[in-house]
């Protein structure tokens, strides 16, 4: 689990909340109206601009994001000299019925073992690693149009506010409610985007540069393996997706 998002996400929620208790109590900070035109008026605003499949599949994306702690290319490599050493010694059958843990790297073993050209091979996966991107891209749109929404029905519900107060000046108990929908809404529209939003779409960024880093790697080391390169060499070659400070702790 990558808890840095959930720790991020909660800790600015919770600030945000101790602010509020500070400042008077909760309670003066729930506002029905406000909440319905920021969050459902954003909500509905952007399913209108994408495929539900779209919807569903980004918050498929960023649960499984937050779920699944990215591999360490450390790791792969050492796995991928690994294999490489037992297709040098036993062939390239010889890696069926290896224990891989990640799922790409074992969908590249399998279609090695099953006697797939190179070519065929280093199409299909690359095909995968663009679908698997495309799938993050996705979901950054989806979060940051909500993002742009959020303020913006934020603006309109302050407008419908100050029209309920200017049309009701001479009943100073509705100046009250009619305020507070006027300035309520500009803060949920301000909290859902730099709070949750703007965090979430830059984080699914980051682990599609991740993602993408990773399975090149695996697309290398399933390359190396098909090839017959000496696992030394492979291990080598591979150093330069690590950043330089870990290349030579790597090497040892």
């Amino acid at each position: 689990m990558d808890i840095a998002t959930v720790i991020g996400i909660v800790g600015a929620l919770a600030i945000i909340a101790v602010a509020m208790v500070l400042s008077g109590g909760i309670v003066l900070f729930i506002n029905v109206p406000s909440i319905l035109v920021v969050f459902g008026g954003a909500s509905f605003a952007v399913m209108a601009m994408f495929p539900l499949g779209v919807t569903i599949g980004s918050f498929k994306v960023l649960l499984k994001s937050i779920l699944n702690k990215p591999d360490d290319p450390n790791e792969l490599i050492e796995k991928g000299v690994e294999l490489a050493t037992i297709a040098r010694k036993e062939g390239i059958l010889g890696l069926e019925g290896q224990e891989i843990p990640n799922e790409f790297l074992q969908k590249g073993i399998s279609l090695c073992v099953d006697g797939h050209e190179p070519d065929f091979v280093q199409r299909m996966l690359s095909k995968d690693i663009n679908l698997a991107v495309e799938r993050h891209e996705w979901g950054q749109k989806f979060f940051m149009k909500i993002a742009d929404m959020g303020p913006a029905m934020g603006m309109i519900g302050t407008l419908i506010g100050l029209v309920g107060m200017l049309a009701n000046m001479d009943d100073p108990k509705t100046i009250g409610p009619s305020m507070a929908v006027a300035l309520l809404t500009t803060l949920y529209g301000a909290v859902l985007a730099n709070a949750f939003c703007i965090p979430v779409a830059d984080k699914l960024a980051w682990i599609a540069d991740q993602q993408r880093l990773n399975r090149s790697l695996i697309l290398e080391i399933i390359g190396a393996i098909q090839e017959g390169i000496n696992p030394k060499v492979m291990g080598e070659m591979l150093q330069t997706y690590l950043p330089e400070g870990k290349r030579t702790a790597a090497a040892e």
